[in-house]
C-alpha cells in the first residue's frame, strides 16, 4: 500500500497521521511534545512505524506546526506549510463545502473563514491562552477531574453560571467564588465552557462572517461541553471530525501527497530517523550590532540547517567535518 505521511508539532502536542492514496486515515499518533519537540517526532515515527509493518511504503511526507521547520528536516519533509493552510486542507477533504474551521489547541486558538474552498480570511490567538487546551487540563487537575470527563459534566448542568473568561487568573478565581456560593461542579464547567467560547468568539471570532457547515478541530474539539456551548452561542450546527486532534497532520500528508506528485520523487528519510541522533546548539553572531541568535540543527554530528540570523548570512548554509563553509 502506498501511503503519505503528515507531521504537526506544536507547543503542547505532536501529531502523526497516515493517509493512503485516497486521502483516507491509516493510522495516527498524538503525543504530548512536553518541551522536547525532537524526542516527540522520533517516538511519534516509532510508533507508526512498528504498527504499519513493512505493507506500507511512504511515498511523501510533509509537516506543519510551529514546531515544522525542525520536523521537517528530521523526517525528510517535501512540503513544510503552516498550520492555516494545512488545517484548511484537511478541512475541505472531509467536507468540500466547509466554510468555517474553529480550531483551539493546547496554546492557541484559530478561526479560518473558507468560501468556495478558498481561505478568505483568518484570525489567531498568540497573545493569551484563555480557552485553550492547557487551560482546560490546568482546572481539570485542580477540581480532580479527569480531562476526557470534562465535557460529559459540562452537560449535566441545570443551572446557568456566568464565568469570566477573558483571562485564565480571573476564570480561577472566579471558578473558586462560584464553589464558595455552593454551585454544582456540573454548573461551575459549564460556565466555564461557556466563558471560554464566548471569550473566542469576542475575540478570535470577531467581525468573522461566521456561516455553516462549521468545523470544529483540534485537541479541545473532543470536549462535548465546548462543542455545545459553540452551538447555542452561534445558534447553528457545529461538526466535529473523526480525526478532529490530528487534522493539521492529515492537511500535511494531503500536501505532501500533491508536491511528491509535481516532483515525482520523495526525501523521507524513513522510519529509521527514530534511532538517529539529531540535536540543536546556538551561537550569537557578532558580525554586527543585531547580535542575532543563530540556532543549528545537527544530526549525528552534521550541521544541516541553521536559521535566526536578520540578514541571512547563516541561514541555509552548512559546514562540513572539514568546516568549509557550502550552501545547502
Amino acid at each position: 500500500m502506498k501511503a503519505y505521511l503528515g507531521v504537526d508539532v506544536g507547543s503542547v502536542s505532536t501529531d502523526i497521521a497516515l493517509i493512503d492514496e485516497d486521502g483516507e486515515v491509516i493510522d495516527s499518533v498524538y503525543l504530548r511534545t512536553q518541551g522536547q519537540p525532537i524526542k516527540a517526532v522520533q517516538e511519534g515515527m516509532k510508533q507508526i512505524g512498528e504498527r504499519i509493518g513493512k505493507n506500507v511504503t511512504i511515498c511523501g511526507a510533509g509537516t506543519t506546526g510551529s514546531g515544522r521547520q525542525l520536523a521537517g528536516l528530521i523526517v525528510g519533509a517535501d512540503i513544510i506549510k503552516n498550520e492555516i493552510t494545512a488545517h484548511a486542507v484537511a478541512a475541505t477533504h472531509i467536507v468540500p463545502d466547509v466554510q468555517t474551521i474553529l480550531e483551539i489547541g493546547g496554546q492557541d486558538s484559530k478561526i479560518i473563514i473558507l468560501r468556495k474552498g478558498i481561505v478568505t480570511d483568518f484570525a489567531m490567538n498568540t497573545v493569551c491562552a484563555a480557552g485553550t487546551g492547557s487551560f482546560l487540563d490546568q482546572q481539570a487537575y485542580r477540581l480532580d477531574i479527569p480531562i476526557e470527563e470534562f465535557g460529559d459534566i459540562a452537560l449535566k448542568s441545570t443551572t446557568a453560571v456566568r464565568i469570566a473568561g477573558r483571562c485564565t487568573v480571573f476564570a480561577e478565581s472566579d471558578m473558586i467564588h462560584k464553589q464558595q456560593l455552593g454551585y454544582s461542579i456540573a454548573d461551575i464547567i459549564n460556565g466555564l465552557c461557556e466563558a471560554l467560547v464566548r471569550n473566542y468568539l469576542n475575540n478570535i471570532g470577531k467581525g468573522k462572517e461566521i456561516l455553516e457547515p462549521i468545523l470544529f478541530q483540534g485537541g479541545v474539539a473532543a470536549n462535548k461541553g465546548i462543542k455545545a456551548a459553540f452551538e447555542r452561542a452561534l445558534g447553528k450546527k457545529v461538526i466535529v471530525p473523526k480525526y478532529h486532534g490530528v487534522m493539521g497532520a492529515i492537511g500535511s500528508a494531503l500536501l505532501a501527497k500533491e508536491a511528491v506528485e509535481k516532483k515525482g520523487s520523495t526525501d523521507f528519510k524513513g522510519f529509521e530517523v527514530s534511532e538517529m541522533k539529531f540535536e540543536t546548539n546556538g551561537f550569537d553572531c557578532d558580525g554586527c550590532a543585531n547580535m542575532c541568535e543563530v540556532v543549528e540543527f545537527i544530526q549525528s554530528g552534521i550541521v544541516l540547517a541553521r536559521w535566526g540570523d536578520k540578514c541571512n548570512k547563516w541561514t541555509n548554509s552548512i559546514y562540513d567535518k572539514g568546516n568549509t563553509l557550502k550552501r545547502a
